[in-house]
């Protein structure tokens, strides 16, 4: 059974940080970029992170560029992977759903990524930010 489990949500004060961990398992995911998505209540699911399978490549949204940072676990691998976001200088705007996603081959690079390219989800984890 294919799992992506997310941890590391929770209430914090703007200014404040946080660190997700995506833990993936059931599968081999060599091949699949994962990647850090966020929806707030009627709102659309939007684009935060990606990191390529081999760690190398990272992609983020405007609204976090400079103040969240993805990296994959050195320790990972085909079958067991870890994926961090550490968020800083938190904001309530990003207050949100946090869901880790995995898609096979997706290019991560410097573009707009689309939900549609992942393939699997995990079932998220609440960050709330208080002003």
């Amino acid at each position: 059974q294919v799992q992506l489990v997310e941890s590391g949500g929770g209430l914090v004060q703007a200014g404040g940080s946080l660190r997700l961990s995506c833990a993936t398992s059931g599968r081999s995911f060599a091949g699949y970029a994962t990647g850090w998505w966020r929806q707030a209540p009627g709102k659309e699911r939007e684009f935060v992170a990606a990191v390529s399978w081999s760690g190398e490549d990272t992609n983020y949204g405007d609204s976090v560029k400079g103040r969240f940072t993805i990296w994959k676990d050195s320790a990972s691998t085909e079958n067991f992977q870890t994926v961090f976001l550490q968020m800083n200088t938190l904001k309530p705007e990003d207050t949100a759903v946090y869901y880790c996603a995995a898609g096979l081959g997706l290019r991560v690079g410097a573009r707009p990524h689309e939900t549609y390219e992942y393939d699997y989800w995990g079932q998220g984890t609440q960050v709330t930010v208080s002003s």
